[in-house]
């Protein structure tokens, strides 16, 4: 290990993920057109250079810088005196490296045109973007669903790359402030990889095909299979009939979202109740709203398994509050009072801060009572 490396690790200072040279688009291919003005170039000053040496004797550095001014045409005037024949060969070579620059130019300006080079550029500087995120979701296809999830997301810093194969997601992702996307097909592995899946917390398929949410869903979890990942994704899809629905999470999927059903839910609730209206937004969907709703997870081996509710202190020590117990056979019981009992492998409905919220799923992660809950 050389000296800088022990430096950072002392500091620990890290460095930032990059993506697999793999996945980067190649750019040399496309250069290919530049090699014959460059070849150009290099014979032009090999030939001019050798011609000042044999027609006027000029020192080797001295041939060089005045081919190089002579060639560029930059017009410094002559390093010696130059014979009749040398100033023949410096028009010669004027004429010759003005023909250079100008095709040089314009295959550049053609090259640019096209825009491949330009394109591949920004998507390497993309990768290179998205590679440093963790913890993120893939939102796979744009439309009017994404707008509004991505818009969520973004309010509660949450990091996301949207990806889709139509060429117009550029202009979507500058018109819906999207700062990481892809243009590529979601399903395909190679897409996966550059959207970093690895790394992220869960994928997002917002089609409105139900036959594209279920080749992505499909292959997310082959994807799974095949780089054996240490957890599975948090897959999120939408579909139309409740036939759709059970298929999708019969594949795979972990939570499918039916907007006719959450529709007509949402109208329904407005004509019985039209005082609540905005209650769940306020309360739920509100980004600066302190309150916040979450599912606490009772594993086997935790410590509160066959404890009443009103033994675990909760409330005491989280000043959180449990309002809704899900059993292991999904069996949902809504305002449990405290004689209730925690059962393994059930879910707890915890309704108070994030932070709260977050204390109370460590303390009932651990295998031992807490000492915090003995002196209450």
């Amino acid at each position: 290990m050389n000296l800088l490396s022990r430096i950072r690790k002392f500091l620990h200072w890290e460095s930032a993920p990059t993506p697999d040279v793999k996945l980067l688009p190649e750019v040399y291919p496309h250069l290919k057109a530049f090699r014959l003005p460059l070849i150009f170039t290099v014979l032009t000053m090999m030939i001019g250079t050798l011609g000042y040496i044999i027609i006027d004797d000029f020192p080797l550095m001295d041939a060089i810088y005045q081919t190089g001014i002579t060639f560029t045409t930059v017009g410094f005037g002559e390093m010696a005196p130059v014979s009749n024949a040398g100033r023949i060969f410096t028009i010669t070579l004027i004429i010759a490296g003005f023909a250079v620059f100008s095709s040089a130019i314009g295959i550049l300006i053609a090259e640019l045109n096209r825009g491949i080079i330009v394109a591949i550029l920004k998507e390497r500087r993309m990768l290179y973007k998205i590679a440093r995120l963790k913890k993120h979701f893939v939102v796979c296809y744009h439309n009017d669903y994404t707008i509004e999830v991505t818009k969520q997301l973004r309010e509660n810093h949450v990091p996301f790359v949207v990806i889709d194969p139509r060429p117009e997601i550029h202009q979507w992702a500058v018109e819906h402030k999207y700062t990481t996307f892809l243009q590529a097909e979601p399903h395909a592995e190679l897409s996966m990889l550059k959207a970093h899946l690895a790394s992220a917390k869960g994928l997002i398929t917002l089609s409105d095909s139900i036959a594209d949410n279920i080749a992505l869903i499909a292959s997310v979890r082959l994807f799974e299979d095949e780089h054996s990942l240490p957890r599975p994704y948090y897959i999120i899809s939408t579909a139309e009939s409740m036939s759709d629905v059970e298929k999708l999470k019969k594949l795979g999927a972990d939570t499918v979202v039916s907007p006719t059903k959450l529709t007509a839910q949402r109208v329904s609730a407005m004509a019985s109740r039209p005082d609540m209206e905005n209650l769940l937004e306020e309360f739920l969907y509100k980004s600066d709203n302190p309150l916040d709703m979450e599912e606490v997870y009772i594993p086997k081996y935790s410590w509160a398994v066959l404890k009443k509710l009103k033994e675990t202190h909760l409330r005491d020590i989280t000043n959180t509050s449990i309002i809704g117990i899900t059993k292991k056979d999904g069996k949902f019981l809504s305002m449990p009072k405290g004689d209730v009992l925690i059962t393994s492998e059930c879910t707890l409905l915890v309704i108070g801060k994030q932070k709260d919220i977050t204390m109370a799923k460590e303390i009932f992660s651990q295998r031992n009572k807490p000492r915090e809950i003995r002196f209450v």
